[in-house]
């Protein structure tokens, strides 16, 4: 009876679960769900105590003088949120070792769309904004939300092409590099150089421990963490590069290559299956001992880098971008004045460069490549799927709103970059589902 129940509640709730995280479009539907309720919590009774839980202070006070004392909201942004980097440069740099950008002559066509999608954007906002005080908000629409658009891609199923998947994934994985780079070069303040050189040593003793062939993850983690990722924080520049950079730095190769791996589990398992057995479930002392080594070798025998993407995951999609999400995401009408939003042009640049530079871009960037015969599309992929693409890489959402809290220090400018990004999302979202799910003739 007993074991009848745990099958049921495995079968009922763990493994649907499960199935649950690992599917693509799941984080995307997780932080829409907290999308609504960072909303609901704006517009709600509620929404002093919300602002005044994100503006909470705590920190250290050493000699009477504060030291990394920031708010809930700057803490949410520049720690969580480097977590979030720390991944992205993670799965850049598989990409770039054996993934989707291994070789770029074969990437050129998603390659050359992402750049092209990140400056007409870019360009846009400027046609509202050049010469004006908000015209440094110009990196908000050149972002694409990775999460959102391929949950809707995922949600369509068979009606997209594999190779359209691949296309838009490359994208975006572009797409996130340029962003790095953007924040990096344009959105950092006055830089210390002295916690940048404290900075750049750590990284330096993480790259030569590579070099020696160290593979201790809490080698990385406390040099990366303690030292690079705190480092960075107080000199000026985004502590969410130290996470990139910190990401490029972890090996990528394991401690037993596969050859050596497969000879000691084929001789384990001939162990295994020698070692003397018993007439009840428990395993005896010697099997557990080889067992144990399996696992051993099994977690050696996974390089770092991806130990670490595979085991932060999870994290960063259902735990840390609702986070991010739940802070950032809370746009209040309730005293909002129309007026506001066309006091600039901040919301209709954000709109416009999102929901018409990107796909545009793309567009552009295909024709183009194409015509020089630099690259050429797959034949499963139509204009048609070409333009659904480009409107779904206009959610621009996590990114954009990360740029908007980096480019903007005035409430007034952050909303009306939220209703632009919420507004390109949306219609980018729903015309790329349309495009994407209706047949061509």
């Amino acid at each position: 009876m007993r074991e009848l129940y745990q099958k049921n509640i495995e079968n009922r709730l763990i493994i649907p679960t499960m199935q649950f995280l690992h599917r693509e479009k799941s984080s995307g539907i997780v932080l829409a769900v907290f999308v609504v309720l960072a909303l609901i919590l704006a517009n709600s009774p509620l929404r002093d105590e919300y602002s005044q839980f994100l503006e909470h202070h705590f920190g250290f006070i050493v000699d009477g003088r504060p030291l990394l004392n920031f708010s809930v909201e700057h803490w949410i942004n520049d720690g969580l949120m480097s977590m979030f980097f720390f991944v992205v440069g993670l799965e850049l740099k598989r990409e770039f070792i054996g993934g989707e950008l291994r070789d770029l002559r074969k990437v050129v066509l998603p390659v050359v769309a992402a750049v092209f999608g990140m400056l007409f954007p870019a360009a846009i906002y400027l046609l509202f904004n050049l010469g004006t005080s908000v015209d440094h908000g110009w990196g908000i629409p050149m972002a694409t939300d990775i999460a959102f658009a391929l949950a809707v891609v995922y949600m369509l199923g068979d009606r997209v092409p594999v190779s359209a998947k691949i296309f838009l994934t490359t994208l975006a994985i572009v797409d996130d590099l340029g962003s790095v780079m953007v924040i990096a070069l344009f959105y950092t303040s006055q830089i210390s150089f002295f916690n940048l050189a404290i900075g750049l040593a750590l990284l330096l003793t993480m790259f030569v421990g590579n070099r020696l062939g160290i593979k201790n993850v809490w080698f990385y983690g406390v040099l990366g963490i303690g030292g690079v990722w705190v480092a960075f924080l107080m000199s000026g520049i985004h502590a969410t590069i130290s996470a990139v950079l910190a990401a490029m730095v972890i090996p990528a190769d394991s401690r037993i290559p596969e050859s050596a791996f497969i000879a000691r589990v084929k001789k384990l398992t001939r162990q295994f299956e020698q070692a003397e057995a018993n007439d009840v479930r428990t395993l005896e002392p010697e099997q557990l001992e080889i067992l144990e080594k399996v696992k051993a070798d099994s977690i050696q025998a996974i390089p770092p880098l991806q130990r670490l993407e595979h085991g932060l995951h999870p994290l960063v999609s259902f735990v840390i971008m609702p986070v991010f999400a739940l802070a950032n995401a809370g746009v209040s009408f309730v005293d909002m004045d129309v007026r506001m939003l066309s006091a600039n042009g901040v919301a209709l640049g954000v709109t416009c460069g999102l929901l018409l530079g990107k796909p545009l871009g793309i567009l552009s960037a295909v024709w183009l490549t194409e015509k020089l015969g630099l690259g050429r599309r797959s034949r499963s992929i139509s204009w048609r799927t070409v333009a659904g693409l480009g409107f779904l890489a206009s959610i621009g959402f996590t990114m954009s709103m990360f740029v908007t809290m980096l480019a903007f220090n005035s409430p007034e400018n952050h909303n009306q970059a939220k209703v632009g990004i919420f507004l390109a999302s949306i219609l980018g979202g729903i015309i790329g589902y349309r495009l994407l799910k209706t047949k061509e003739k």
